[in-house]
């Protein structure tokens, strides 16, 4: 069996590729406010075809955290996916998403902020600005159906 070949959208992705350090701002919960988080993440290519972006920061309570994000590009569902984990929780998010000029917007489904016994929708949306700065933005859907921003970090290339 030959091994696939990279399409244009793994190309996208090895963007991603490289050390990076970043700027979190987000809130912990419904009523709190924004608080930052500073914290380093290194990408690689597996086979040109997935990457694996392992990122350290800090916590609110001041410990540390990883995380773990895979993303890669399906050419049978003609979607993006991937999953993301981190140290601070147990639960294991799957993404699947589009690109639709610069932006990656990966939906997946998780807990809900204001009930963690249900589920609710997520959306994180990454988008170039260089080659050396990239924003992740992240969103979930509240029970009216309305969409709430909660984070937003700034990665920005070791030189």
């Amino acid at each position: 069996m030959q091994a696939p070949e990279p399409q244009q959208e793994h190309k996208w992705l090895q963007r991603l590729v490289g050390e990076w350090t970043s700027e979190m701002e987000a809130a912990m919960g419904p009523d709190k406010p924004k608080e930052t988080f500073r914290g380093t993440e290194s990408v690689r290519s597996i086979g040109g075809l997935w990457m694996m972006c392992e990122g350290r920061g800090s916590m609110p309570d001041g410990g540390g955290s990883t995380t773990v994000m895979t993303l890669g590009y399906d050419p049978a569902k003609q979607r993006f996916v991937g999953t993301f984990l981190g140290s601070m929780m147990t639960f294991l998010w799957n993404y699947e998403g589009t690109l639709v000029g610069n932006v990656l917007t990966l939906d997946a489904e998780g807990p809900s902020f204001a009930d963690p016994t249900k589920m609710s929708k997520y959306k994180d949306s990454i988008e170039f600005k260089s080659d050396d700065e990239r924003i992740l933005s992240s969103q979930f859907m509240a029970d009216d159906g309305t969409w709430h921003h909660f984070m937003t970090a700034t990665y920005r290339r070791k030189k």
